[in-house]
């Protein structure tokens, strides 16, 4: 958490804008058939023939989203990619396309961009998205990014929140959790080293938590897995602003209400040891931490064979009628209505 005082610092004018964007994507290769024109004209040129077009667009704001004191700049650079993948994970889709859009104040130099652009990078390849375009500009306010993300899959394959239906069976992948905790511990450890700059924090034990925050993943193999299973979700959702507040997105665009089971939610053990060291309850931060990026889906009880017994796939609970409402079924075997707790940026 000590900032190197003698960085090589490049400052941004020396580039240009043009040339900027020329030096920060010259890395970035072209890899799906689809993209046939990326960066270097007006616009990008994409085709993707017979199939539909998904597109979803998310902006981040310093002091909002998340916290250069703790964040690395290569790490906000791929998770930036991340968020966004997951939106078209969550559709059944396969992302093959992001743009890049940043606004940064007169403190960020050039090194500090390719940091950013190197993260950004390391997520495109690793998840097989094309870079195609973008813009730079300047900010009064810090850093602001806005990432958009395009991908493609059949009409048939699309999922939508709309889709669920009573007795449909609720499906998370993952462990949920884990990255409100693993901000907990980086927002402690940010305010011991405001009382003593030399302190250097050990996070060894906390490294689970910890990456689930600082570099999430987006959950293709998940959609891979499903259809190698030949499971079609009925309807899905990705947990960016808590398990509760995604149900209720299912339930409300789906017309119906849901029993989810406590002793059926997946907890990692650092989670829980984690969250008695700060006096929380696991449950409550599992249903309105957020930001774990995991799939959640529902599935017709017919497809359960098929899932029934996979180490990445947990049943929550069900689907009940609108009438009966959205409730959380205690390990005490009482019902709590569901409540949408989770992140709200205003």
């Amino acid at each position: 958490m000590i900032e190197d005082k003698n960085q090589e610092r490049t400052a941004l004018e020396a580039l240009g804008e043009f040339g900027l964007i020329k030096h920060l994507t010259k890395n970035f290769e072209i890899i799906n058939s689809s993209t046939i024109k990326g960066i270097g004209d007006d616009a990008a040129v994409l085709d993707f023939k017979d199939k539909k077009a998904i597109v979803s667009t998310d902006l981040l704001v310093e002091g909002v989203h998340f916290d250069l004191s703790y964040m690395p700049l290569k790490h906000l650079g791929y998770k930036s990619v991340i968020v966004n993948l997951s939106d078209i994970y969550a559709m059944n889709a396969l992302a093959t396309q992001i743009t890049i859009s940043i606004a940064v104040s007169n403190r960020f130099p050039l090194e500090a961009l390719e940091e950013f652009y190197s993260g950004a990078k390391a997520a495109c390849k690793l998840y097989g998205v094309d870079l195609i375009g973008g813009d730079t500009t300047s900010s009064t306010k810090g850093m602001l990014i806005s990432i958009t993300a395009i991908g493609v899959a059949n009409e048939k394959e699309i999922v939508y929140r709309s889709g669920t239906k009573e007795n449909d069976l609720l499906v998370v992948s993952g462990d949920i959790g884990g990255a409100y905790l693993g901000l907990q511990v980086l927002e402690r450890e940010k305010e011991v080293f405001k009382v003593n700059p030399q302190s250097q924090p050990d996070l060894e034990p906390y490294s689970y938590i910890v990456e689930r925050q600082l570099k999430p993943e987006a959950r293709k193999d998940v959609v891979e897995l499903l259809g190698k299973l030949e499971v079609h979700p009925t309807a899905m959702i990705d947990i960016s602003d808590g398990l509760s507040s995604e149900i209720l997105h299912l339930c409300e665009q789906s017309n119906v209400g849901c029993n989810l089971y406590e002793d059926k939610i997946p907890l990692d053990p650092t989670v829980i040891a984690t969250a008695e060291e700060f006096k929380m309850d696991s449950t409550m931060i599992a249903l309105s931490g957020g930001e774990d990026y995991e799939l959640l889906f529902t599935i017709d009880q017919n497809d359960f064979p098929k899932i029934k017994g996979n180490p990445n796939l947990t049943v929550l609970g069900h689907m009940t009628s609108a009438s009966e409402g959205a409730h959380l079924v205690t390990r005490a075997n009482t019902k709590i209505p569901l409540k949408a707790q989770g992140w709200n940026s205003f």
